[in-house]
C-alpha cells in the first residue's frame, strides 16, 4: 500500500487540525491516534528534534548492514504527522506557536508545568487566547496537584498504577518465583496515558458545539490505574492481590512443543470444548469439575494434565482444532510471524510507508477499525529540517 491516502479512507477526523507538543510517549501516542483517525497533526519538536527521535531502538539501514539513526519508536509514533522545529524558549517561538494554535482544534502538550507560562501554553492563557481550542496536557502525574512537576519514566508509572506490583505473575511467576517486580515490555504505561488523553480530546471535541473549547487533564498514573481496576475493586472487600494469585486458575500461557499459546476458558460451553480437545480423558470427566467452583479450586491440578498434554503438540494443530471447538486460544507470535500472518494482512493492520533511511518499512496504523474498516496513514515520520510545511493558518 503506498503512501498517498484515497479521499474515501481520510477517516473520521479528516476536517480537524491538532498541533502536539509531545517531547514523551503519551503525548504523542494521543496525537498519532487522532492522526490515524483522518486529523492532521503538526508535531512541534525543539532545536535538535523531538527526544524521541533518539530514543532506542534504532531501524536497520536500507541495506541492513547497519543501525540508522531513526528511533523505531519515533518512526511508528510521528508516522503521517507533518513537523515543525520552533524555539519556543526565545522569540519568536511561542508568537510562532500562537499562529500555529489559532489555526487548530486541538492542543495536545507534555512541556512540564513550570516551563508553560513563558511558552504561553499554559491553562489560563490558552482559555483566553483561544477559546475554542480544546487543550489536552498529558504528563505522568498530571498537571495539578503535589506531583504535578514529578517526572516518571515508564518504569514509574507501572509501579505507581499499582500493575508493577503484580508483575510477573502467572506462568513467569511459577518458572521465576524470586525474580523482582518488573514492568510490561515498551511503553505500556504511557500509552495508557495517550489513549486516555486521546479519549478525553474527543470528548472534549464531541462537546465543542455547546461548551466551546475546554482544557482535558490526563495523568498517566491515573490511567494505569484503569488496568488494576479488578485489583482495586477487591480491596473492598479485604482482598489485597498478588503476583503469584494473579492468574487464571487455570488456562493462561502455555508451553507447547514449538512454541507457546494462550488459553482462558471463562464459560462452560468453552470449557466442554477445551475437554473435547484433549480427548475427553478420565482426570476431566470426573463430574466434580462440572462446576466453575471447583475448577478453580483444583486450578494448579488442571494446568499440570493441561501442560502434559499440550507439551508434545504443535501450537497451530493445537490452535486449529481449539477454535473448531470454540475454545478460546491463541498463538504467541513473533514480531516477523505478526508482520506476514494472513489473518493481520486480512484486517488491514499493517500499511507500508517510507522512512528516510531504512525505506520502505510495514507500520501498524491504529488498534482499531472505523465503521468496520481499516484507517489509513497519510505519509511516514516526518524528516527533521526538511519536514512537510506547516500548517499556516486557516490552511
Amino acid at each position: 500500500m503506498s503512501g498517498a491516502v484515497t479521499e474515501d479512507r481520510r477517516g473520521p477526523l479528516a476536517a480537524f487540525r491538532i498541533v502536539a507538543i509531545a517531547n514523551g510517549v503519551a503525548a504523542a501516542y494521543a496525537a498519532r491516534m487522532l492522526g490515524a483517525m483522518g486529523a492532521k497533526v503538526l508535531l512541534i519538536e525543539p532545536v535538535g528534534g523531538s527526544p524521541l527521535r533518539r530514543e532506542p531502538p534504532f531501524l536497520p539501514s536500507e541495506h541492513g548492514a547497519k543501525a540508522s539513526e531513526q528511533s523505531a519508536l519515533f518512526a511508528y509514533l510521528a508516522a503521517g504527522m507533518d513537523s515543525e522545529v520552533i524555539d519556543l524558549s526565545s522569540a519568536p517561538g511561542p508568537e510562532t506557536l500562537a499562529l500555529r494554535l489559532a489555526g487548530a482544534d486541538i492542543f495536545i502538550d507534555d512541556t512540564p508545568v513550570p516551563e508553560r507560562a513563558a511558552f504561553g501554553t499554559d491553562e489560563a492563557a490558552v482559555a483566553a487566547l483561544f477559546p475554542g481550542l480544546v487543550h489536552v496536557s498529558v504528563l505522568s502525574f498530571g498537571a495539578y496537584g503535589p506531583k504535578a512537576d514529578w517526572k516518571g519514566e515508564d518504569v514509574v508509572i507501572q509501579h505507581a498504577g499499582g500493575e508493577g506490583n503484580l508483575l510477573p505473575n502467572g506462568l513467569a511467576v511459577e518458572m521465576f518465583p524470586d525474580r523482582a517486580p518488573l514492568k510490561i515490555g515498551g511503553h505500556f504505561g504511557a500509552m495508557q496515558g495517550g489513549i486516555a488523553a486521546a479519549l478525553g480530546a474527543l470528548a472534549a471535541l464531541w462537546a465543542r458545539p455547546d461548551a466551546g473549547g475546554q482544557a482535558v487533564d490526563v495523568s498517566s498514573q491515573d490511567a494505569m490505574l484503569a488496568v488494576g481496576a479488578f485489583a482495586i475493586q477487591r480491596l473492598g472487600d479485604g482482598s489485597i492481590e498478588h503476583r503469584v494469585e494473579r492468574s487464571f486458575r487455570y488456562g493462561g500461557v502455555i508451553p507447547c512443543a514449538d512454541g507457546y499459546l494462550e488459553l482462558l476458558t471463562l464459560e462452560q460451553r468453552q470449557w466442554d470444548g477445551l475437554v473435547e480437545l484433549l480427548g475427553r480423558p478420565e482426570w476431566a470427566l470426573d463430574p466434580a469439575l462440572g462446576g466453575n467452583i471447583e475448577r478453580s479450586r483444583r486450578g494448579p491440578e488442571i494446568n499440570r494434565h493441561i501442560r502434559e498434554w499440550a507439551l508434545v503438540r504443535r501450537v497451530d494443530d493445537i490452535v486449529s482444532a481449539g477454535q473448531k471447538l470454540g475454545v478460546p486460544l491463541a498463538r504467541y507470535k513473533t514480531p516477523a510471524e505478526i508482520l506476514g500472518g494472513g489473518q493481520e494482512a486480512h484486517r488491514g493492520l499493517f500499511q507500508r510507508v517510507e522512512v528516510e533511511g531504512p525505506g520502505s518499512l510495514g507500520v501498524l496504523v491504529s488498534p482499531f477499525h472505523f465503521e468496520g474498516r481499516a484507517l489509513a496513514l497519510r505519509a511516514g515520520p516526518p524528516v527533521l529540517a526538511h519536514c512537510s510545511a506547516p500548517l499556516a493558518v486557516g490552511s
